[in-house]
């Protein structure tokens, strides 16, 4: 059987989720879902950072002590996570035991290798970024990323070897798909093109936070060699049947902004340490809040828990999807939402669902039988759906199905069945919402599951895409899909 391994990035707890964290998550989910529906061994990682310095930071102001820190913030992560009803299969946390050991291990083996050695730095560092960075790389002396100046760092610390994989990591970086879309691996070859690679600040110096340097207390190990290896520990590396089973991902899911630690210093790292190499590292862009960048201080950093309560979790899920493509910045606005909400999931999908039932309990008390209508068939299009998968376009694939509905919905207005009573239309109706069900299971779950109880068939799998599977129906029309806004 197939495998299929997605991990998203693990998110510093320095503050609690906000709505570009959910977006990354549910892309994430839908590939990991769509993946299971193809019937393939999946496996979804996700988690959270608590050793970044900024965490530590953002106790200290906070005036609590980091440990509790951490814990009260990662606790909003793992309810985020239950609140998208995501099918993520593990949570990694950085500080537990089945990371640090690993971490440790990977230092020293790379020490013992000559690939990591002790000197001193001096440069400017970003703390957000938890980055060192040129003069080049800042817009206007900040960090565009952060739109705050670096600060001047001189201290003992010990240094990745880097360069010395170059040029295996600019023909990792050429090879096809490895890092998706193409734009996003064209910025990570000029860039080494022009400036080359250098080594590489993997520790922190007199850090009260994070993992020790097994062989040097003086040294805390840095967020690259730390971080970045969740994506094995979180599979038990490097005995765990999990990761002999799962590993190399078959996508690292990320934003841009984290696109050089994923593409570059990732792949170094596991060149190194003698470890297979990740597949795809997919660069998604970014959410803006009505226009804006998402920001506490500018009051757009929306708190997806509060959205999912006031739209619900299915509503949320397809529209980020459906109106925020992956690979092109978005904006995201509650008022955008509640019209999505209306006029596609309630009007659309909804009133095919409540208008079909209603019709077949009133007709035929429920129960109908038919044969399968070639040309309403026809109107879906699985391999067009599948090739937007295969193209990391689920707000087309999306769109697709949408069509659909839509053309169920057509059918269902020139075949009048409330005038004709005809059971054989009703039938393609029911047949039409099964195949829905299933392949919108990866965008709504939870309505999914509601509607295959109100059909009265089991959750189907891409096989069961076609019509004539189910011979005769038994429905019961259950409470509405959605609530309009």
């Amino acid at each position: 059987m197939a495998k299929f391994y997605i991990t998203t990035a693990i998110d510093y707890v320095n503050a609690p989720p906000h709505i570009g964290h959910a977006y990354e998550k549910i892309i994430a989910d839908v590939l990991a879902r769509w993946h299971r529906l193809k019937g393939e061994n999946v496996f979804y990682l996700t988690g959270v950072d608590e050793n970044a310095q900024k965490n530590e930071q953002a106790a200290k102001a906070a005036g609590i002590p980091t440990k509790e820190f951490v814990d009260k913030n990662s606790k909003y992560f793992e309810d985020l996570c239950k609140n998208l009803n995501l099918s993520n299969d593990g949570f990694i946390k950085t500080t537990e035991k089945r990371h640090v050991k690993p971490v440790q291990d990977i230092f020293k083996k790379l020490f013992d290798k000559g690939d990591v050695y002790k000197g001193n730095y001096e440069g400017l560092y970003c703390d957000g970024c938890e980055a060192y960075m040129t003069e080049k790389e800042l817009v206007d002396g900040k960090c565009p990323e952060h739109n705050k100046e670096p600060e001047w760092i001189k201290q003992e610390s010990y240094f990745f070897k880097l360069s010395k994989y170059e040029k295996q990591i600019l023909k990792l970086l050429k090879s096809k798909n490895f890092v998706v879309p193409e734009d996003k691996k064209n910025e990570m070859v000029s860039r080494i093109e022009q400036d080359g690679l250098r080594d590489l600040c993997v520790t922190r110096y007199k850090a009260e936070w994070g993992i020790e340097v097994p062989f040097d207390k003086d040294h805390k190990i840095y967020v690259w060699i730390d971080a970045l290896s969740n994506y094995i520990t979180g599979l038990g590396y490097p005995d765990g049947k999990e990761f002999k089973k799962f590993w190399p991902a078959d996508v690292h899911l990320v934003g841009k902004g984290i696109n050089w630690f994923h593409s570059v210093i990732w792949p170094g790292i596991l060149m190194a340490a003698e470890i297979e190499l990740p597949k795809t590292i997919l660069v998604h862009s970014y959410l803006t809040v009505d226009g804006k960048k998402i920001s506490k201080s500018l009051g757009t950093a929306v708190d997806p828990s509060e959205t999912i309560e006031e739209f619900g979790v299915d509503p949320v899920r397809y529209f980020l999807i459906k109106n925020l493509p992956l690979f092109v910045d978005g904006d995201f606005s509650t008022e955008k939402l509640g019209e999505s909400l209306n006029n596609e999931l309630a009007n659309d999908l909804g009133n095919l669902l409540s208008r079909t039932l209603t019709l077949v309990e009133k007709q035929f008390k429920g129960k109908v039988k038919g044969k399968v209508d070639k040309d309403l068939e026809k109107k879906l299009d699985l391999k067009k759906i599948e090739k937007y998968f295969d193209k990391y376009e689920l707000h087309m694939a999306l769109e697709e199905i949408w069509k659909f509905v839509r053309n169920a919905n057509k059918y269902v207005n020139e075949n009048k069945p409330w005038e004709k009573q005809d059971e054989n239309v009703l039938y393609n109706l029911l047949e039409s919402l099964r195949v829905i069900s299933i392949l919108l299971e990866p965008f709504i779950p939870s309505t999914c599951e509601k509607i295959n109880k109100q059909l009265g068939v089991p959750k189907g799998d891409l096989k069961e895409v076609k019509f004539g599977l189910v011979k005769t129906y038994k429905v019961s029309k259950g409470e509405i899909l959605f609530r309009k806004k």
